[in-house]
């Protein structure tokens, strides 16, 4: 056997240890499949010799689950051949688990996904106490469902209502967490002492059999015909739908197979979950979240996009310019990391005003028992208002948040860069502005880069590192570092206007703005946008972020263009945007109502300003919902390649990382680039010069784009 060692001493334990050569972790590979089927024939054969059974793993964690590489390399014709392997492999765990010998699970590490479902095929799970262990059934975050007999089981052991958090949401859980649900047995201190463990039980349990192979067995809360749990099922699936949408198969296959197993014997519950993974695990929708989802996200984790040879860093000392809603946010996020925060506005009155963001934040907390006031004290202490540029010397990083403007920005620049500490560095947070321009007030250009959070940003996982021109190496992995202490996610972008975050979100809603002015009523273009996965309107969010705002960009980008001795061609939305600021005098939500009235009554809706339809709806002008929701999504994947092609993005991952994350991107597409790869390039393609030919050449892909995505496309 390749990747399992099986062996049975003199004393009739029998121990079967997973190890897949050339891997960090043990998966569900093929050959992991056909040693399973070999070692299982190996313990029936020595079955009278044996007198327990220890399922371990020589790497650092237990089991990682499926292969999903292998996954990726699935076609839809495959469907009926992993059925038989799904069950194959269950065939093997029933073998193990029925046969009367006790079977005991040593988790010594993660057990994730798969990994799980091999360790619920002990009688007896034992695992080393530690917090940073993960268990648990992620599946569902992966487009897929528990196949290996994890929704089978979580049901039987947990009840229908009890499993629900950990199928439908992959809600992971430690050890301890696990053994007060029941999950785990067994808890000690370390790995080493884990066989003795098992051992122990062993001879205190010389017969062993599962939960539901008890004949006087019942689900734990009850069957799905039982008056209070049919009451909640009745409406589990609208309230599913209406969460999903309609876009993700996972959470309905998986509900669908826990309640149709509860009124089913255990062997064909286990049949009925086979089929509905199966189905599931050739779908595009499962592809491109595994490919997103787990290896782009990993790849950032891991540090692809960081430079290498440069030491890892953790900050101790960060200074913020401008307590705004951003600095505030920041200084916020950064003291709950740990890390000494000052924070600097023109005035002690608005840097104050900017910490109290944090006590009210901590207070809430402390309110949901989420924090111990000593821990609130603690926190709070780590932040210093001032109005005092001298408070921020010996700072290592320090990131200026004022307000949109390049004069200002330069203004502070020049004043706080001289507070740096040795080899420290400078960060603005834009989210339009180049870096190069700015990197102009700064005497260090080399030492000069953008940080752009997102809003709000104790919320917002993401955050867009820009390198400027100038920018070296080693501040690009320090402001990489940075991000990840916060326990956030760094995409790296090259600089252009826009970056790639805004650039493509300004696609996105400038297209709603266009259509809007061409007639097409408003309603339809905010529903087509949910129903095809975005999480808000293009005009919902136009009045979040403010019209106005996107009118001082809009000027901005002239003025930088008049510089050049260039003129810039205002594209249809950004006109309309204009238009509703100067022309209705309606500047987004913060100035009283955009595309939208925002209702003094708090408990009232917002609702689409009435005037829109007399304004902009044309009754002649026809519009099919399909090209609505292609022009969205469309329009965003098209700007996401041109961005790759002009190295502004360098790698798939970062692209759909960042799309995702950072604009919203609908996760069932696995982002922007993902979204022309798990539809087909030539597929997309076709598309897309259609809607170049009828809409404009926003949607226009040239050739040497067209070159670049198929160069990127991934290879699994």
């Amino acid at each position: 056997m390749k990747t399992i060692r099986y062996e049975c001493d003199a004393d009739g334990i029998a121990t079967i240890t997973f190890d897949e050569p050339g891997s960090p972790v043990n998966t569900m590979c093929r050959d992991w499949q056909q040693d399973l089927t070999a070692v299982t024939q190996q313990v029936v054969r020595d079955k009278d010799a044996i007198r327990g059974i220890i399922l371990a793993s020589a790497k650092t964690t237990f089991f990682a689950g499926a292969d999903l590489k292998g996954l990726m390399r699935l076609q839809p014709s495959d469907a009926g051949a992993v059925f038989h392997e799904i069950e194959q492999n269950k065939k093997n765990f029933r073998t193990l688990e029925t046969l009367g010998k006790p079977v005991v699970s040593c988790l010594n590490g993660a057990a994730l996904g798969g990994g799980w479902e091999v360790a619920l095929v002990g009688h007896c799970r034992i695992a080393v106490d530690d917090p940073k262990i993960q268990l648990g059934l992620p599946e569902v975050t992966l487009g897929l469902i528990p196949g290996a007999s994890g929704i089978t089981k979580m049901v039987r052991l947990l009840g229908l209502m009890g499993a629900q958090p950990y199928i439908l949401e992959s809600r992971l859980f430690n050890p301890r967490q696990a053994h007060e649900m029941g999950l785990v047995d067994e808890l000690v201190a370390d790995a080493g002492a884990l066989r003795a463990a098992a051992l122990t039980w062993i001879a205190a349990h010389p017969v062993a059999v599962q939960p539901w192979d008890d004949k006087n067995y019942r689900i734990p809360g009850g069957l799905p015909s039982s008056p209070k749990l049919a009451q909640a099922l009745s409406v589990a699936p609208a309230m599913l739908k209406k969460t999903s949408r309609g876009l993700y198969p996972a959470p309905e296959a998986a509900l669908a197979a826990m309640v149709e197993g509860a009124q089913v014997d255990f062997d064909t519950a286990l049949r009925i979950e086979s089929r509905y993974l199966a189905r599931l695990i050739v779908n595009p929708v499962a592809k491109n979240m595994v490919n997103t989802f787990f290896f782009n996200l990993n790849a950032i984790k891991s540090g692809a996009s960081r430079p290498k040879g440069v030491p890892r860093y953790r900050p101790t000392r960060v200074g913020i310019l401008g307590a705004g809603m951003m600095g505030a946010g920041i200084a916020y996020v950064q003291a709950s990391r740990g890390i000494a925060t000052v924070l600097k506005d023109v005035n002690q009155d608005k840097a104050d005003a900017g910490k109290a963001y944090s006590v009210l934040r901590t207070q809430a907390r402390v309110d949901k028992g989420q924090l111990g006031p000593h821990d609130q004290a603690e926190l709070l202490a780590r932040i210093t208002p001032t109005a005092d540029v001298g408070d921020l010397q010996g700072s290592e990083l320090i990131i200026e948040a004022v307000f949109e403007q390049r004069e200002l920005k330069a203004t502070v620049t020049r004043e706080a860069e001289p507070m740096l500490a040795d080899n420290g560095f400078f960060a603005s947070n834009t989210s339009t502005l180049p870096i190069g321009g700015l990197a102009q007030a700064s005497g260090r250009p080399e030492k000069f880069i953008g940080i752009h959070f997102f809003s709000p940003v104790d919320k917002m996982k993401l955050v867009e590192i820009i390198r400027g021109a100038q920018t070296d190496d080693e501040t690009v992995a320090r402001a990489f570092d940075y991000v990840q202490a916060l326990g956030k996610i760094p995409i790296v972008v090259n600089d252009a206007r826009g970056f790639y975050t805004s650039r493509t979100f300004g696609t996105y809603v400038m297209e709603g703005a266009a259509m809007l002015g061409e007639g097409i009523p408003a309603p339809v273009i905010e529903n087509a946008a949910i129903q095809c996965g975005m999480p808000v309107g293009p005009l919902a969010v136009l009045d979040e972020t403010a019209l106005s705002l996107s009118v001082h960009v809009l000027e901005q980008t002239r003025a930088d263009y008049a510089a050049e001795g260039r003129t810039y061609a205002a594209t249809p939305g950004e006109l309309l945007v204009e238009r509703m600021v100067k022309e209705f005098k309606r500047p987004g939500r913060a100035g009283g109502g955009g595309f939208y009235d925002y209702p003094a009554d708090k408990d009232s809706r917002k609702r689409l300003w009435p005037e829109l339809q007399r304004l902009f709806e044309k009754p002649g002008h026809a519009w099919d919902l399909q090209d609505v929701k292609d022009r969205l999504l469309y329009r965003q994947a098209v700007e996401t390649a041109r961005c790759l092609h002009e190295g502004v993005l360098t790698t798939v991952h970062d692209a759909n990382i960042g799309s995702i994350f950072g604009i919203g991107f609908p996760a069932w597409a696995g982002g922007a680039m993902q979204f022309i790869y798990g539809m087909g390039i030539d597929t997309f393609l076709q598309r897309a010069d259609a809607l170049a030919q009828h809409h404009g050449p926003g949607f226009a892909v040239p050739q040497a784009v067209r070159d670049t995505i198929r160069r990127h496309q991934p290879q699994y």
